[in-house]
């Protein structure tokens, strides 16, 4: 039996929303906030700044007590209906034991981003509330008003053409959608509960060393039995990996080896992860995916 909560699904965001803007990993260029801002505002919703979004600490947009007092501060005011982060970096999984998951189910709200912000994806997975992987940024930016909206994501198709679509196997899957950056998932074994059983893993993954950090986290997640259950795998972006072999093997043999032993449908070739135009992913809800068609559907994040 699944430990995982029931979905608490937060309310579709009415025009005038409130969203705040938080940086709960490394800092934003002024210019960057300046922009999430207005767009946000273009989209019809009310824009509100964390208290400490211009801080700088090193390479950590201020403390860990002030970059957690503003998420809680967002998780626990009535006016917020939506967390945007402003950008990933490093900083995130600093924050978990901190965060008010207790608020957070009182008031299920959505939270948006990837990269670090896969360690916060997994603390609403945990309270049952739907999340967005993605970003305010790109060509495909108006993706996420629509999911906060209240839209259905649009199926997304299956590229051919990009690195690591090869990785596509045959079968069909569904269930619950959840995962993110591959690195920040396996860094959360033993600091955080996993039970994916029925879930739709998503993978993406960005090279930040070689081949080595691929196949240790894979295999910590294993060993972890953290993905025992799996019945698929959604595989978006290998950014960083295009060019990069080590003794023979890419990160295309890494991965045929390690998500094999899954025994499950794999899906890649999806638009998801470290791009300049990522799609949004809604976590925590339904998602279909056909391997055999190329196809992954997915289910509204808010109602």
């Amino acid at each position: 039996m699944r430990s995982e909560p029931l979905v608490r699904m937060p309310p579709s965001l009415a025009p005038g929303a409130t969203i705040a803007l938080v940086s709960p990993a490394s800092w934003s260029e002024p210019a960057q906030i300046e922009e999430t801002a207005a767009i946000i505002e273009s989209w019809g919703f009310r824009p509100l700044l964390g208290a400490h979004v211009h801080d700088r600490l090193g390479y950590l947009a201020g403390s860990d007590e002030d970059r957690l007092a503003d998420l809680n501060d967002a998780i626990r005011d009535p006016t917020v209906r939506a967390i945007v982060c402003l950008r990933g970096g490093c900083g995130s999984f600093r924050l978990l034991r901190g965060i008010d998951g207790d608020g957070l189910e009182l008031d299920p709200k959505p939270l948006v981003g990837y990269s670090d912000i896969t360690a916060l994806h997994r603390v609403w997975h945990q309270h049952g509330v739907p999340s967005l992987h993605g970003a305010v940024a790109g060509a495909h930016q108006r993706v996420v008003r629509d999911a906060l909206a209240g839209g259905i994501p649009a199926a997304v198709t299956s590229d051919i053409r990009q690195f690591g679509a090869e990785l596509t196997t045959r079968g069909r899957a569904s269930g619950p959608l959840f995962g993110g950056n591959l690195e920040m998932l396996a860094r959360s074994v033993g600091v955080l509960d996993f039970d994916l059983r029925g879930h739709v893993l998503l993978l993406e993954i960005n090279r930040s060393a070689g081949l080595g950090h691929v196949d240790r986290a894979l295999t910590q997640l294993t060993m972890a039995g953290a993905l025992d259950g799996v019945v698929g795998v959604a595989l978006g972006w290998l950014s960083g990996f295009e060019d990069y072999e080590d003794r023979g093997w890419t990160v295309i043999d890494v991965l045929r080896d390690r998500l094999g032993e899954l025994g499950v449908p794999v899906l890649a070739g999806l638009p998801f992860g470290h791009d300049p135009n990522p799609l949004v992913a809604p976590l925590g809800v339904s998602c279909a995916i056909d391997a055999d068609t190329g196809l992954a559907t997915f289910s509204a994040a808010v109602k």
